[in-house]
Formats: C-alpha cells, sequence, structure tokens
C-alpha cells in the first residue's frame, strides 16, 4: 500500500486515538499493572456506543524546527460492527471523513473534496480507530507491542502510559513508534504521541471535553458540500 503526500496527512488526522470509557472505580495508582490498564480498556470497549471531543494537534517538523497546531473536534460512533470517525477542523479548516470504506477529506477552500478507497485496507485504518477506542486493550496487542511505562501526569489526571509498537511492516513504515495515555479509571485516551517515518517528527494530540455514548446527529457524518465543490478519487 503506497501513500501519498497527501494521503499521509489525511490518515494522520483519520488516526487520531480517542477511547471509549465507561464508569468504573479507580485503581490504586501505586498498583496500577499493564493488565489493569488493558482491562479497563476492555470494559470501556464493551459499552461504547459513541464519543466526541475537543481535539487540539500538535504536528512537529524537525528539520525547520517547527510547530503547527490544528483544533478541532472530533466524533466517532459505532454502526453495527463498522467504526465511524468524522474530524471537523477550524483551524484550518477542513473536515476528514471516514465511513463506508472511504476515506473523504473535504477543504472548503478551493471547495473540493478528496475520496480515497481504503476498503481494500480497512484493517490498517481500524488498527488506529480502534487504538483504545472501542476495539479493547488485549486486542490492541494483536497489532502492537505494548509495554506499559507507568504514570503520568495529564490534564490533571494520573494517566497510565503505553508505548506501542505495530507490528505490521506498513503501518510500522508510516509510524514507528507510538506513545498512548490512558485514564484508567474511565479507558479512555487523553493523549496521544505519533512518531513518523522521519527521524524526529511527530503529531501530539490533545482531547478535552471528551464526551461518550451519547447521541450524534447524523448530519455530523455527511460532507456539507454545494454543487460547486470538486470530487476528487485517488
Amino acid at each position: 500500500m503506497k501513500f501519498s503526500t497527501h494521503m499521509r496527512i489525511s490518515f494522520a488526522l483519520a488516526c487520531a486515538l480517542l477511547a471509549a470509557c465507561s464508569s468504573q472505580p479507580a485503581h490504586s495508582q501505586a498498583s496500577l499493572s499493564e493488565e489493569q490498564v488493558l482491562d479497563s480498556m476492555d470494559k470501556a470497549a464493551a459499552s461504547f456506543r459513541s464519543a466526541r471531543a475537543i481535539v487540539a494537534v500538535d504536528i512537529y517538523t524537525s528539520v525547520v524546527d517547527s510547530t503547527e497546531t490544528q483544533k478541532g473536534k472530533i466524533y466517532f460512533r459505532r454502526q453495527g460492527s463498522e467504526t465511524q470517525m468524522a474530524l471537523d477542523m477550524t483551524d484550518p479548516p477542513k473536515y476528514v471523513l471516514l465511513s463506508g470504506g472511504k476515506l473523504q477529506l473535504f477543504e472548503p477552500k478551493p471547495d473540493q473534496v478528496t475520496v480515497y478507497d481504503v476498503s481494500q485496507h480497512q484493517d490498517e485504518y481500524e488498527t488506529f480507530l480502534k487504538l483504545g477506542f472501542g476495539g479493547g486493550g488485549h486486542a490492541m496487542q494483536k497489532s502492537f507491542e505494548v509495554k506499559y511505562l507507568g504514570t503520568e501526569k495529564i490534564a490533571g489526571s494520573d494517566a497510565a502510559k503505553l508505548d506501542l509498537v505495530p507490528k505490521n511492516p506498513k503501518v510500522l513504515h508510516l509510524f514507528p513508534h507510538i506513545l498512548l495515555w490512558i485514564d484508567p479509571a474511565r479507558g479512555v485516551a487523553l493523549q496521544q504521541q505519533l512518531f513518523q517515518d522521519n527521524p524526529g517528527d511527530y503529531r501530539m494530540t490533545k482531547y478535552s471535553d471528551i464526551q461518550l455514548n451519547g447521541k450524534i446527529p447524523d448530519s455530523v457524518f455527511k460532507l456539507k458540500t454545494d454543487g460547486e465543490t470538486k470530487f476528487q478519487t485517488m
């Protein structure tokens, strides 16, 4: 599977990693283990229906020592066996929709939708979409080598820090190393960092105002195009 630069950008945006949660008693941080963290994610996945959050993505490029920040909202919902994702970025404006085996990137300027058929590589995309998000903690071990690195304070919570290395060679080439911070009391991801194939480059995604299992309007999972919008299929 070959990725163009444009598709890498869309793919990375689509790989924003949220975790679903259910109400669970908090673990003692002193006795927290990798199994407890994965178990909390498993329990959250069992009751997952939908999620929404405010998202901020810091994109660091080492060669120019520059950080670009993109902000917006992210939505997930489970429809049968499929997990759908919508990413509404306001700064800069763009809309990413993953549904029905298609990844669509809508850019209001120049009013264009780029459509990628990902049906033949659905598992590769779902590997990221379900990374701590409706897929469970132990299921994650099928696609990643997982190492528990202890706890770290994130947005006032003692988050469990997991180090992930993809087992799929194609995914490993794109993102050789991933860090994931999980709130063990709820099974929800608070932050994730994807290190890219160019040494030093990474994407740090932070989630806030996370709301789970509420009703999300169908309109969220539809592109807001008009009669002048151009469509390009890759």
